[in-house]
């Protein structure tokens, strides 16, 4: 099937659909694109898979600085354009961070929420310093040399080299999108605070290796968020559904007819 290529916001958005079922969102991390689902949205065999290139990544259009915020708002007018009135919503990273503030700005659209490695606070000092040194590494020697220097961190230390070389394969290296993407990774809100308002079903997975956002990050989501059920994958990092793409799948198989029986349910 061939990706869509429409306009969400005056800007050039590329997706792809498939299969049938619930509709559910997936949201890359950063610094990727819609492709780093390849592997996983064959295996989601209950869902009519919906997966965007985020501003500027893939073949998606940049158009200037973006917030966070943006990108949910991105993801709502998708669903417009799709005429999907509720949908499962997930992201891993980056794209959790997109899910969450979909969660706070469009909760009506929510047929369940899926947060895998990522966390709700906001970036603190020393977090925002890495940012500093990511954006000065960008302008100074490409992006190239970003992914260089974030991939020890994206998976355990027992991923095989074809793990590793489908993740430099798989990086956005664009100097323009990785500054704009940074910058918003840096500014976004804490949404900590907003977790108990979430009131659809809920998904957190996280890596029990993951160094980017700790498992002790995803317990603390699942037990604010009411109805959250918490997933650890044992021995795989950041980057949990390439390490461990059939448990993943699994994972989210069960809760996209969860969340499918929940909205089809007659209502008293």
């Amino acid at each position: 099937m061939e990706p869509l290529d429409i306009r969400i916001s005056g800007r050039r958005l590329v997706v792809d659909v498939a299969g049938t079922g619930m509709p559910c969102v997936l949201l890359h991390p950063f610094p990727f694109h819609r492709r780093y689902f390849a592997g996983l949205t064959p295996r989601l065999t209950r869902a009519r898979t919906i997966v965007p290139d985020l501003r500027g990544f893939g073949d998606s259009e940049l158009g200037g600085p973006f917030s966070i915020a943006d990108l949910a708002d991105d993801v709502a007018a998708l669903l417009d354009h799709l005429k999907i009135d509720r949908a499962v919503v997930g992201g891993v990273s980056m794209g959790g961070y997109v899910a969450l503030a979909f969660a706070a700005r469009h909760p009506r659209r929510l047929a369940g929420l899926v947060l895998a490695d990522t966390r709700a606070g906001a970036d603190g000092e020393a977090a925002r310093a890495n940012r500093q040194a990511d954006l000065d590494l960008v302008s100074s020697e490409g992006g190239a040399a970003l992914i260089a220097k974030q991939l020890p961190k994206l998976l355990s230390p027992s991923a095989s080299d074809a793990q590793r070389e489908e993740v430099r394969a798989l990086a956005e290296t664009r100097s323009e999108t990785l500054t704009a993407a940074i910058a918003a990774l840096r500014d976004r809100p804490d949404r900590q605070r907003e977790l108990p308002a979430i009131t659809c079903p809920a998904l957190v997975i996280v890596g029990t290796e993951d160094v980017i956002t700790p498992p002790a990050e995803a317990a603390a989501i699942a037990t604010a968020v009411p109805r959250a059920v918490l997933v650890e994958l044992p021995g795989v990092g950041h980057l949990a559904n390439l390490e461990a793409p059939q448990p993943f799948a699994q994972a989210i198989n069960g809760f996209v007819a969860r969340a499918h029986a929940e909205i089809s349910a007659p209502r008293s």
